[in-house]
This record gives structure tokens, sequence and C-alpha cells, in this order.
């Protein structure tokens, strides 16, 4: 089981707050979680399969044709003109993970 301090320094590097029940949720999901990934590793074999990268066949999936083509783009500056914060022609946004 995590325990319950090690989840709080995770939820503070993260930057965001959680209620003391919440906690106790948090530590109940992970421990199922956990434990499915023990039966997972208990499959025979399982460290010969590839892992897969979608959920589905790609070569099985029938994908609709683009419909149309981009036309216009905007400038940099006029996708700057509603950004809060810019640096360096990029849009700053505020650090969330410490």
């Amino acid at each position: 089981m995590i325990e319950k301090e090690k989840l709080k320094s995770y939820a503070r590097k993260l930057m965001f707050e959680m209620k003391e029940e919440e906690y106790d949720t948090l530590q109940q999901e992970f421990d199922i979680i956990l434990k499915q990934m023990d039966l997972i590793g208990k499959i025979p074999n399982i460290k010969e399969v590839d892992p897969m990268f979608f959920p589905f066949v790609t070569y099985e999936a029938k994908l609709r044709e683009d419909e149309e083509l981009v036309s216009e783009t905007l400038t940099v500056g006029e996708v700057l003109e509603n950004a809060h914060q810019e640096l360096n022609d990029q849009v700053k946004v505020p650090k969330v993970v410490e």
C-alpha cells in the first residue's frame, strides 16, 4: 500500500490540495491498481509480449480521410495577442509542478 504521506508529497509537488478523506480514497484506488499490476505480472511469458501503443490494431482501423486542408494560419503575433503572458515568442503558463 502506498503511504498517505507519499501521496501528500506528490500532491504538493503537483501544486494541488486535497481533503484528508480524498487521500483515503486515493490510497484505496492505488491499492486496487497495484493488485491489478501484480496479477498482470503473474501472466506466463508476459515479458515476451510487445507492448501496445494504441488500444486497437492500427492496420484494422478505418480512419476517415481529412475532408479539408488547413487554408489559413495565424502569425505568432496573432496567437500571442490573447496570451496573458509571453516569453520568447511563446505563451508563458504558470508552473504546475515543482
